[in-house]
C-alpha cells in the first residue's frame, strides 16, 4: 500500500457509546504512522433538535456529550499528533468550541488549536420559493409550521483547510458525512479537489466508518444466525487508505465485534440508492464494480471504486416546526390483561373525543402490536394473543402543548379510573419536527472555518 493514512471512527451518532474512542486511539497510536480520527454525530433531525435547544439557550444547541466524548482522549491525540474532527458543533458550532477551549483548558492544553467551520447554517441564503425541492422529498406537507433550521450538507474544503492551518480539532456542523473522514486523507495526500478517482476512495471510506459500530457487526448481529463475539465491547472501525488508493477496513484491536466481507458489503449498500450514482458534496461515487475480500483477520480490502465530479447541487434539509408529540403508558399483567389492555386502549381513544381535544392519535399495545401496526391499531384489535404483561402506549399529534399534555394524562386517569390492574404510568410531551430537503447551487454556499487557540476560546 506504500503510504498508508489510517482514519479512526468513534461515534455514528449522537447518543453513540461515550467509551468507544479509547481503543480506537490506543490502536492507532500502537500502529504508528500518521492518522486522524473522526466523530459523526447527526442526523438530520439531530440538527433541528439541536436548533430546538439553542433557541431555548442561545449558549447550547451542540452535541450534548461533547466532554464526555473528548475528556478520555484529548490530551493522547495531542500529544501524539492525532487530529481530531467531529461535526458535534451541530447547531453551534461556536459554542461546542468554547466546551472544548474550556475542557482544554482544564487539561492543560491552552494552545490546543481549534477550528470551527461555519457555512453549513443557510436559512438567510435559502428561498422556499425559488430552491427546488428534492425530490424525494416532494409532495409533503410542512403544515404551515414556522422554519426552525436550514442546513447544507457541505464539502471537505473547509475542514481541509484548517487542517492546513494546523488546527488540531475541528468543529462542524452540518457536513457531508463522508466528508469527515475525506477532508484529512485530502490534507495528508494532497488530493485535489478534482481528482475524482482519488476522492472516491476517501468519500467511499467514509461512507463505510460513518455510522461506527454498524461496519464491525453491530447492526449485522443476529443471534443465532449472524454472530459476533463480544457484542458488549464491540470496536469501532478503522480505514487504512494508501497513497495509491487502495483501501483496507478494520477495527480497533482487543474488541469485540467483527469485520469480515459480508458486514462490509452491508454497510457499503447502506443508505444506497443507485450504487452508480451515490451523491456526496465533494464526489458522485460509482460503486457498481466494487470487490470485497477479506485479507486478514478483521481485514477487508475493498477495490473497483470510482468516482465522477461533484454535483451540481447541494442538498439543505430545512426543519419546520411540527407542534408537539404526547406520549402517555400504562401496563397491565397477569390473567386476562389483553382484554384489559384492550379495553384501555379504546378508553384513551374515546376520552380524546369526549374532551374534542384536537390531536391526531394512535394507540399501540407494545407486546400484542406495535411497530406492524397502523394508526388505526386494527392489528391490536384482532389479536388473540395472551401474554404475560402488555404496555399500552397513547401518542398524539397535537398543534399546542397544552393539547397533548392533556391526551397523554389521560393515561394517568386510568390508574383509578381503570380497568383493573394499571401500573408503571408515565407521561410526556416533547416538540415536533417535520423536515424537507432543497436543492442549492454551491455557489450559493460560503462555508470557510477560522482558528483559535483554546486559551483564546476560554476567555
Amino acid at each position: 500500500m506504500g503510504d498508508v493514512f489510517r482514519v479512526g471512527n468513534c461515534s455514528g451518532f449522537s447518543g453513540d457509546r461515550v467509551d468507544a474512542a479509547g481503543p480506537v486511539v490506543d490502536t492507532l497510536i500502537e500502529m504508528g504512522g500518521l492518522c486522524a480520527l473522526f466523530f459523526e454525530t447527526l442526523g438530520e433531525r439531530t440538527v433541528a433538535l439541536a436548533q430546538l435547544e439553542k433557541r431555548r439557550d442561545p449558549t447550547r444547541g451542540y452535541e450534548p456529550m461533547l466532554e464526555r466524548l473528548l475528556e478520555p482522549i484529548l490530551v493522547r491525540c495531542a500529544t501524539h499528533g492525532i487530529p481530531i474532527i467531529g461535526n458535534f458543533g451541530a447547531a453551534n458550532p461556536p459554542g461546542a468550541a468554547k466546551v472544548i477551549a474550556r475542557l482544554a483548558a482544564r487539561l492543560g492544553l491552552p494552545d490546543l488549536k481549534i477550528g470551527v467551520v461555519y457555512g453549513d447554517d443557510v436559512r438567510d441564503r435559502l428561498n422556499l420559493e425559488t430552491h427546488a425541492v428534492y425530490e424525494a422529498d416532494t409532495g409533503l406537507d410542512m403544515g404551515g409550521g414556522e422554519v426552525v433550521s436550514a442546513n447544507a450538507y457541505i464539502s471537505a474544503k473547509p475542514i481541509v483547510e484548517a487542517l492546513k492551518a494546523g488546527a488540531q480539532i475541528v468543529v462542524t456542523g452540518r457536513t457531508g458525512d463522508p466528508s469527515l473522514a475525506l477532508a484529512p486523507l485530502m490534507h495528508h495526500f494532497g488530493w485535489s479537489e478534482d481528482d475524482w478517482e482519488k476522492l472516491a476512495v476517501g468519500a467511499t471510506a467514509g461512507h463505510l466508518l460513518e455510522c461506527g459500530a454498524q461496519i464491525t457487526g453491530g447492526y449485522y448481529y443476529d443471534p443465532g444466525f449472524k454472530d459476533i463475539p463480544d457484542p458488549a465491547n464491540i470496536g469501532f472501525p478503522i480505514a487504512e487508505v494508501g497513497a495509491d488508493g487502495s483501501l483496507v477496513i478494520t477495527k480497533a484491536l482487543r474488541t469485540g465485534g467483527l469485520v469480515n466481507a459480508q458486514v462490509v458489503k452491508e454497510q457499503l449498500l447502506y443508505e444506497i440508492h443507485d450504487p452508480r450514482h451515490y451523491i456526496t458534496p465533494d464526489v458522485i461515487l460509482d460503486l457498481s464494480q466494487v470487490t470485497v475480500q477479506e485479507i486478514g483477520k478483521d481485514r477487508v480490502e475493498i477495490k473497483g471504486i470510482k468516482g465522477g465530479p461533484a454535483p451540481t447541487t447541494i442538498k439543505a434539509t430545512v426543519c419546520f416546526d411540527g407542534g408537539w408529540l404526547g406520549e402517555g403508558e400504562i401496563s397491565y399483567a397477569g390473567p386476562n390483561c389483553r382484554a384489559r389492555a384492550r379495553i384501555a386502549a379504546d378508553v384513551l381513544l374515546e376520552r380524546l373525543k369526549i374532551r374534542k381535544l384536537d390531536v391526531q392519535a394512535r394507540v399501540d399495545l407494545i407486546g400484542v402490536s406495535s411497530v406492524h401496526d397502523g394508526d388505526q391499531g386494527s392489528q391490536w384489535r384482532e389479536s388473540l394473543q395472551e401474554p404475560e404483561d402488555i404496555r399500552v402506549r397513547l401518542a398524539v399529534s397535537a398543534r399546542t402543548q397544552d393539547d397533548a399534555d392533556q391526551a397523554a394524562r389521560e393515561a394517568l386517569a386510568l390508574y383509578c379510573c381503570g380497568p383493573a390492574g394499571g401500573g408503571g404510568v408515565r407521561w410526556r410531551t416533547t416538540p415536533r419536527i417535520r423536515t424537507q430537503s432543497y436543492l442549492m447551487l454551491p455557489s450559493d454556499l460560503a462555508p470557510g472555518c477560522t482558528i483559535h487557540t483554546a486559551k483564546e476560546l476560554a476567555q
